[in-house]
């Protein structure tokens, strides 16, 4: 039986506040959907040292970057918007170097939400800030009062995206107020909302397998259709380990 791939994760931080420690997390639907997909999950703690970071790199075969709270904009050299609830400076910080170091050495990555948005930052694009300032006809794509809010989703078929949902409506879970303006050099866009909200991003690269979801396939409302991002993910992970291994031989 072949190995299963090992797939890191970086987890989200909350500082310490009056009687509660700081501590690490991560939502366990990330994890969950790794290991239904076939991988193992290997769960990274915020740290601030590139060469342990690195390190743990070297010891894994592909990484998700999870959703969670905003980027803060002034790192990227834009005011704060008002909107904007940023990450914990200590998580940010250590998401900015797992994300240099991964586009680096082109590992196999798959970015949801605000992993997404660093993927497409970290390699050259930007953001909207606010989608109901910068895109006043959009739909609504965060729904404070639900937090399985859904919207319908376009996708372009020859893409891993257009290979997991096909034909047919589909609707996928949707909590965000930032979004993708200019997409990065080497990547498409592979699926937008209807009113034209970038949704998921795919690496044009040749040597580089990257997918990024604005929307959530791992929330408790998503579908067996989502499930299947992971799936075609770690596939993807595979194939890369399989190439390696036939190079080394």
């Amino acid at each position: 039986m072949s190995n299963k791939p090992l797939i890191g994760m970086n987890a989200d931080y909350r500082a310490a506040a009056r009687s509660m420690p700081a501590y690490s997390y991560v939502a366990a639907g990330y994890f969950q959907s790794i290991i239904s997909a076939g991988g193992i999950p290997v769960v990274l703690p915020p740290m601030d040292d590139p060469a342990a970071i690195s390190q743990v790199l070297d010891q894994l075969n592909g990484f998700v970057m999870i959703g969670g709270a905003d980027l803060d904009p002034r790192n990227d050299g834009f005011m704060l918007h008002p909107s904007v609830r940023p990450l914990d400076p200590v998580r940010e910080a250590c998401d900015r170097l797992l994300m240099a170091d991964i586009a680096e050495r082109r590992m196999p990555v798959l970015g949801i939400g605000t992993g997404m948005q660093l993927m497409n930052v970290q390699q050259g694009g930007n953001l909207f800030l606010h989608i109901k300032e910068d895109l006043p006809s959009a739909v609504p794509h965060h729904d404070p009062q639900d937090a399985n809010h859904r919207h319908t989703l376009d996708v372009v078929s020859d893409s891993l995206i257009g290979r997991v949902y096909g034909d047919g409506e589909i609707r996928v879970s949707s909590r965000h107020h930032m979004a993708i303006d200019e997409v990065a050099p080497g990547f498409r866009v592979t699926a937008k909302c209807p009113d034209g909200v970038i949704e998921a991003i795919e690496s044009e690269m040749m040597d580089w397998f990257a997918v990024g979801t604005q929307f959530h396939p791992e929330c408790g409302a998503a579908s067996a259709l989502d499930i299947r991002i992971f799936e075609e993910y770690v596939d993807g992970v595979n194939q890369r380990i399989d190439q390696d291994l036939r190079l080394v031989a």
